[in-house]
């Protein structure tokens, strides 16, 4: 800013509050920050000064309102006394080294268990998996519990809403949670709401952003997390919405972009606590829990796998999931296959995976080829080259499809699948949910699923890489100094 031309006691207090203002940024914003993501902060608000200062102010804080993380730690508190009830099955013996302390991280960030004798069965196809659910749902006999971070009444849905109706027109309660912002502005929003309405279920909206209701709180958080829960029995998990596969997207439905997706279905003591995640949300958004719910029922699972369910997001002092999956990529001694639609690692991420390759351990990523999202696309991609000369594999799998599954298989031992991105969004803006399963018959599963990925995809080596226009680099680079604003 050219201030020559200022009288000079303007000059000293434009002087004096710049000063001020760097000073006390260098001071406050590191605070409980990453590295990372305070030096970006201080370079914004450095370089420009009054939109570094305005935006710090509106989304400086990656936490939930203060009395929302006490609703948290109050619910946490009470799963832990309600879990000490329970009996968690037989969990499998043997279990490596490294899994009872991991199990106990998890269990001391989010205060659920790892249960025994549960059945998880993969669902890879995407209208299976949304017709599978409907017809869940109709088997429900005391409540049906749905949360999913995308919710629209379409054609492919149908089948799904029309299950609900049939439910509610019996009689048993309906419980409905969908994300605020990530519903506000879609195609058939109110025809959604209003079909909901008419039905007469219990339905919030989560995290609204709404100051006349006195709704106020950072208005680029979200919560991300997809579950069903079916009477306490039963119950599903994974990375897709409650919608078409095109997202009734305009732009989408031009470019025939349609999303590929994982959900698996659960049965047994883990739908417990996949019950108290959903109980909690509804909680946070309530003020009040629905009477007649205890997840202390536990129904006996048609399968003999341990799981635990880890929730995670910014009503957790920690990053749950980020630690989660640093545990396993440092535990792995063979193979590490990573499915990711938003690979935007932090430090300590890309560390732990070029990490495992330096110890010998077989590492690939999987990928989209096309990007739904400018800004994480060319962020992801800033990342390619250091991974590459580690000697990671990355598989592109083709557009116009965005493989959108979010998955982690270590060794032949463990896997994780659920609602989590490895990307900087997915580990502090949003809340997420994730499940734990050991047992090599899962893990074969997802190979099953994997193989697939792979056959269709095509992978990218470093000398192609290295091809890209200068243009795409100074993007990508951009990309990744925007992406650590948190």
């Amino acid at each position: 800013m050219n201030t020559s031309a200022w009288p000079l006691w303007l000059t000293i207090i434009y002087l004096v509050i710049d000063l001020t203002v760097r000073v006390v940024a260098v001071i406050v914003v590191p605070r409980n920050r990453k590295p990372t993501s305070a030096m970006a902060w201080l370079l914004a608000i450095f370089f420009i000064p009054v939109i570094g200062v305005l935006l710090f102010l509106l989304i400086g804080n990656p936490k939930l309102p203060r009395a929302r993380r006490r609703k948290q730690e109050r619910i946490n508190a009470y799963i832990a006394e309600a879990a000490s009830f329970l009996n968690f099955g037989t969990l499998r013996p043997d279990a490596p080294d490294w899994f009872p302390p991991l199990v106990a991280m998890n269990k001391h960030l989010g205060a659920l268990p790892l249960s025994g004798d549960n059945g998880v069965h993969l669902i890879s196809d995407y209208q299976e998996s949304l017709d599978a659910m409907a017809a869940e749902i109709r088997t429900a006999q005391d409540y049906v519990h749905v949360e999913f971070y995308i919710l629209q009444s379409d054609e492919s849905t149908d089948n799904f809403f029309r299950a609900l109706e049939e439910v509610a027109a019996r009689g048993i309660p309906v419980r409905v949670l969908l994300d605020y912002w990530a519903n506000r502005w879609k195609p058939r929003y109110r025809e959604t709401l209003r079909r909901l309405e008419a039905m007469g279920a219990d339905w919030h909206l989560m995290l609204p952003v709404q100051p006349l209701r006195r709704h106020i709180q950072r208005p680029d958080l979200r919560n991300h997390r997809k579950l069903l829960v079916i009477d306490g029995r039963s119950g599903f998990l994974g990375s897709q919405n409650v919608t078409d596969s095109s997202y009734n997207l305009p732009k989408n439905i031009r470019q025939g972009l349609h999303w590929i997706d994982l959900m698996v279905r659960v049965d047994g003591p883990v739908v417990s606590s996949l019950n108290a995640v959903f109980l909690s949300d509804y909680y946070a958004e309530t003020d009040r829990v629905p009477e007649g719910i205890h997840i202390s029922r536990v129904e006996p699972g048609t399968g003999d796998l341990d799981c635990q369910i880890v929730p995670s997001g910014p009503g957790f002092e920690a990053e749950n999931n980020l630690r989660l999956f640093l545990a396993l990529l440092y535990a792995a001694n063979d193979k590490i296959m990573i499915v990711s639609p938003y690979f935007v690692p932090d430090e300590a991420l890309l560390l732990a995976v070029t990490a495992a390759v330096d110890r010998g351990v077989k590492v690939e990523l999987f990928v989209s080829e096309q990007g739904d999202q400018a800004m994480v696309y060319h962020a992801q991609r800033s990342y390619y080259e250091a991974l590459l000369r580690a000697g990671v594999r990355i598989w592109l799998y083709p557009k116009p499809y965005i493989l959108h599954t979010k998955s982690l298989t270590i060794d032949d031992q463990v896997a994780v699948i659920g609602s989590s991105n490895m990307d900087m969004r997915s580990f502090g803006l949003n809340l997420e949910v994730s499940m734990l399963v050991r047992g090599e018959e899962f893990v074969d599963e997802m190979r099953v699923v994997e193989d697939e990925y792979r056959t269709l995809s095509r992978e990218l080596t470093l000398d192609e890489w290295m091809q890209q226009p200068l243009r795409s680099t100074v993007l990508d680079n951009l990309a990744r100094l925007t992406s650590a604003l948190q």
